[in-house]
């Protein structure tokens, strides 16, 4: 993430996305019920690669089963490329020249 933000924000913001996802594993297990399906929407930063709002999420209740959805564009989506494998439990892929909305 740093090499991303060419130093325009320093060190704070990789330390801010690890608060934001700290807290949304908080709230998670705070509203989650014992034996019911909690869905929790995010963007894909907080949970891509088994990481951020997971590590939380394991860290307090290991013994929690998730899964993890996330969306990857490719040119080609006849086949998932390798570096989009196991970013998630289930992987949506688009042509890439679909249009963003972010």
């Amino acid at each position: 993430m740093l090499g991303m933000m060419h130093g325009q924000r320093g060190n704070n913001l990789p330390k801010a996305q690890a608060v934001k996802d700290a807290t949304m594993a908080y709230f998670i297990l705070k509203n989650f019920q014992k034996d019911s399906l909690f869905i929790h929407y995010n963007g894909a930063y907080h949970s891509d690669n088994y990481e951020g709002i997971l590590h939380y999420l394991q860290k307090k209740m290991p013994d929690l089963k998730y899964a993890t959805i996330t969306t990857v564009s490719q040119k080609d989506i006849s086949k998932l490329s390798e570096e989009n494998r196991n970013r998630a439990d289930f992987i949506i892929c688009v042509v890439a020249n679909m249009t963003t909305t972010y």
